[in-house]
């Protein structure tokens, strides 16, 4: 007799794409407040870094309620023709796009009140409505296939397409710079006779416009290329259930660990990508190299994606991920190292960068897989059914990663004393500047070694523990199918 995880299994390359697809639009505008939105604030709009935080803490607060509501809804809600979750992509594609332009129009001429107001608005505004698309997509793993082995494929794929959705922004990070010019209109020079560089707003907007029109148009690919292969019904409305199933989620050690770990990979990985904007501008005086370190760690993920399903499943996803994460702790511990005896350039900074991407590219591929089987034990352990719910929550400690991030790249910049509006090198002390280049360091490697910490000795999904759970699994299955 065919188990019923065969019965809904089988995806094939379209399905693997059009998902990839998916998480490609969702990173081309996502990647945008990673490696441009920061910069934006405190250099074009001399908004202070401090408020920058305040902002950024403002909105993760009201996450925490907006997430679990629209995962409710979306669990409470009678699926559509086409499809429980891919339906809502359809939906929201636009206006999510709309709002991440919003965030960079060059309000810099508004009274600062105002200012301030308007990137509250516009930024919180974003991360609503991409709430409301990343939800259901995520969600969309759990009913696109069963079997653990095909959602580790996804996984690898969804990672890839989040690659290739990362690099417009980092590209539009390095490459938005003018001449700086005085109110005469001639170029000021640096001490060594260089042109000072300074983003420009025309040059972001453009390039944000071009990235969020292709938002579109692949959020509409993965719309297409998808299929739901797993039946599912609207979770019962019954009053309290939203708190039930949060409360569920924290019993669940394997979900409590893994959102942890990816939210703590999240914010090392996002930390990069901004602090880089001015470690590159001004550190290494490079701002036209600033994509490079991302590039380089990424690098690795386009040989590693051949097989990293292949060895999760050999030897267990938890531990190639965790004793890969630890690798790339240890290389940017040894760059602090080599900078305390004064070692430090451009190149031997990129090379680390190449190195630690090989360790951090298992993680970086099937970290969705990692939460997909925790999504799984709290099925068969809790009876949880509300995937998008579970999935709310895991996205809301992504956000809090994206937070973490924020705060970890700005108080920095308040220690050496960093304003948006001295944008010369020479304003920066020596000192500051090897403090900012310490920081660039060491903040990556105690936030990979904690997470190599928590996969290892507290996510207890083993490779055995997840061949048990796929048979678990599949009598609760049948059971709900039944019903």
């Amino acid at each position: 007799m065919e188990s019923y995880i065969s019965r809904t299994s089988g995806i094939r390359m379209k399905d693997k794409l059009g998902y990839a697809f998916g998480d490609l639009a969702s990173c081309l505008v996502f990647g945008l407040t990673q490696s441009v939105l920061n910069k934006f604030y405190t250099d074009v709009l001399y908004i202070s870094v401090l408020n920058v935080m305040i902002m950024t803490i403002i909105a993760r607060i009201w996450d925490a309620i907006n997430d679990p509501i629209w995962g409710r809804m979306i669990d409470g809600a009678q699926v559509r023709p086409d499809g429980r979750y891919r339906h809502w992509l359809r939906v929201f594609a636009v206006p999510t796009a709309v709002a991440a332009v919003l965030m960079f129009l060059p309000v810099q001429g508004f009274p600062s009140p105002a200012k301030i107001a308007w990137i509250y608005v516009t930024y919180i505004l974003f991360g609503m409505l991409y709430t409301c698309i990343n939800i259901p997509y995520g969600s969309m793993a759990q009913v696109i296939t069963s079997d653990d082995k095909e959602r580790s494929s996804l996984s690898v794929f969804r990672s890839i397409g989040s690659t290739f959705g990362a690099m417009p922004a980092m590209l539009l990070a390095s490459f938005c710079y003018v001449a700086a010019k005085d109110p005469s209109g001639n170029t000021l020079l640096d001490a060594e006779g260089n042109a000072i560089k300074v983003m420009s707003p025309t040059i972001t907007l453009i390039g944000v416009i071009v990235i969020a029109v292709l938002s579109v148009l692949f959020y509409f690919l993965c719309y297409g290329w998808s299929k739901e292969r797993v039946a599912s019904k609207p979770a019962p409305k019954q009053k309290g259930q939203t708190m039930k199933v949060v409360k569920a989620l924290l019993k669940s050690r394997p979900f409590m660990a893994v959102s942890v770990a990816s939210m703590l990979f999240l914010a090392a990985q996002m930390f990069g990508q901004g602090y880089n904007t001015y470690l590159f501008h001004h550190y290494f005086n490079a701002p036209g190299l600033t994509m490079l370190p991302t590039v380089f760690q990424y690098l690795p993920v386009a040989v590693i994606m051949f097989f990293a399903t292949r060895m999760g499943n050999r030897f267990g996803r938890r531990e190639v991920c965790s004793y890969g994460v630890l690798a790339a702790a240890v290389f940017y511990l040894v760059l602090f190292v080599l900078a305390l005896f004064g070692v430090t350039n451009v190149w031997l900074y990129l090379a680390a960068n190449l190195v630690a991407g090989i360790g951090t590219a298992f993680i970086f591929l099937l970290i969705w897989a990692l939460a997909s089987d925790a999504i799984d034990y709290n099925k068969v352990a809790f009876g949880i059914n509300d995937d998008a719910t579970c999935y709310a929550f895991y996205s809301f400690m992504r956000k809090l990663g994206q937070t973490v991030a924020t705060i970890l790249i700005n108080v920095p910049l308040l220690v050496i004393g960093y304003e948006g509006s001295k944008l010369r090198t020479e304003a920066l002390t020596d000192a500051s500047l090897k403090t900012m280049y310490n920081y660039s360091v060491m903040i990556p490697a105690v936030l990979f070694l904690l997470v190599f910490l928590i996969l290892r000795f507290v996510y207890p999904l083993s490779k055995q523990r997840v061949e048990e759970l796929q048979v678990e699994k599949e009598k609760v299955l049948r059971e709900d199918s039944a019903n």
